[in-house]
């Protein structure tokens, strides 16, 4: 996809905030994806108590791993959620990495 073809977006993940650029017919998926994410680093800081936020979003990361391995009974991520994933870690990436 062409770059000018995506619209910039604030995300927040654990009271973070990222810029990211997403395609318009896919804001509403990340939009919903960080919600889920959200909601479930919230549910286990109240099970899990005293740790600190990088172990609940690597919580999530495993849970939501999980989630999608067993939805594909081979246990292997179908193609096209990899690649979702891949996109959503370059964009995060390109948030993080501050401009040289």
């Amino acid at each position: 996809m062409a770059e000018e073809q995506l619209i910039p977006i604030n995300i927040t993940i654990a009271d973070r905030t990222y810029r990211i650029r997403t395609s318009p017919e896919d804001e509403e998926v990340v939009r919903k994806t960080l919600k889920i994410i959200n909601d479930k680093i919230v549910e286990f800081k109240t099970q899990f108590a005293g740790k600190d936020m990088q172990d609940y979003i690597a919580m999530v990361v495993i849970w939501y791993a999980t989630q999608s391995a067993s939805e594909n009974k081979s246990g292997i991520l179908p193609e096209a959620l990899l690649e979702n994933l891949r996109r959503m870690e370059a964009q995060l990436d390109k948030a993080l990495i501050p401009a040289l």
